[in-house]
């Protein structure tokens, strides 16, 4: 029998997790869908599943084995805990959520039914330790072929800033996935942060200082730079190379389509991260499910680990309402 999955949020990510769950993972039908918009939910679902604007129906139907949370990140916490509350395996999108104490309560919450049961309920969607390259780039540095790693540059560029976006939610959002995939990647704790910025762009609004380039220090003493802009405007691009004692290691780049036409040569770039990261996010959904399937543990990213980038994102926080001081994370 297939594990039957409500969606919490039929938007961006939500409608695509919808088209994955009902066309490239095997093992899984979409049978709920909930949206606080009626219509929005009936244009994700697929034709025979439910619908409902209560996200607290689908989480309590007995249509639904398993729930994927791709909400606002104001609701992460929230539905989480309402699946606990009804024993129902969860996946919910990064952030874990917006507020370190929320993240701390559903640690606490988690781990009082990992006691009670011996399993987690909670996956958490950093669905970049699923992307290929990603996933070759830790296997070499883990190998330490070229030495031990030195330093890691990150780059993350997206064409414009979301609704509301702010220098804070810039940190919790967009750079918590280099947050979680550095430790993921170098095996060591971010322990020290700095956040920067020099002049904003005319594109970003007000409230939103961008770029920003982010300083991390891990506890083997790795140095990290991240550069976060949000509003570089031509499209969507990532890159990370790990620069090592003897070499260094890029993040492959994905294929795109070039043209030779009237004198130049040009390729195309993505609007967004989606098209980038559509691999990681069908193996991530498939790992789920199929993990769910079998009465396995998910190899998902945990409550734990999403606590972890949310202690990193308070550190950098502080930082950048310190003048960009160097501050300790507190694990």
């Amino acid at each position: 029998m297939p594990i039957r999955v409500g969606v919490i949020g039929a938007g961006v990510m939500g409608a695509d997790h919808i088209r994955n769950l009902s066309t490239t993972i095997s093992g899984a039908e979409v049978t709920f869908v909930a949206d606080l918009d009626a219509v929005r939910a009936a244009e994700a679902a697929p034709p025979t599943a439910r619908t409902t604007t209560d996200p607290s129906e689908l989480i309590n139907s007995s249509d639904v084995d398993a729930v994927v949370v791709a909400s606002h990140d104001s609701t992460h916490a929230g539905l989480v805990l309402e699946c606990f509350e009804a024993m129902t395996p969860v996946l919910c999108e990064k952030p874990l959520a917006p507020t370190l104490l929320e993240s701390r309560d559903v640690v606490a919450a988690d781990d009082d039914i990992v006691a009670a049961t011996g399993a987690s309920l909670l996956s958490l969607g950093f669905m970049r330790r699923f992307d290929p390259g990603y996933v070759l780039l830790r296997e070499a540095v883990a190998a330490r072929s070229q030495g031990e790693p030195l330093m890691v540059r990150c780059t993350s560029r997206t064409a414009a800033s979301g609704p509301g976006a702010s220098t804070e939610s810039a940190i919790t959002n967009s750079a918590i996935h280099e947050l979680d995939v550095i430790p993921w990647l170098l095996g060591s704790p971010i322990t020290e942060v700095s956040w920067q910025a020099g002049r904003s762009s005319r594109h970003s609004p007000a409230g939103l200082r961008d770029p920003a380039l982010m300083l991390m220090r891990t506890g083997d003493g790795t140095m990290v730079t991240l550069e976060l802009f949000l509003n570089a405007h031509y499209g969507y691009t990532t890159a990370c190379e790990v620069v090592s004692e003897a070499g260094t290691l890029a993040l492959p780049e994905p294929p795109a389509l070039a043209s030779r036409q009237d004198g130049r040569t040009s390729a195309g770039i993505p609007e967004d991260w989606r098209p980038r990261f559509a691999d990681a996010y069908r193996l991530q959904l498939q790992a789920w499910v199929s993990a769910l399937r079998s009465a396995e543990p998910p190899p998902l990213a945990t409550a734990r680990d999403g606590l972890n980038a949310a202690l990193v994102a308070q550190a950098m926080t502080r930082s950048l309402h310190s003048d960009g001081a160097f501050t300790k994370v507190s694990y």
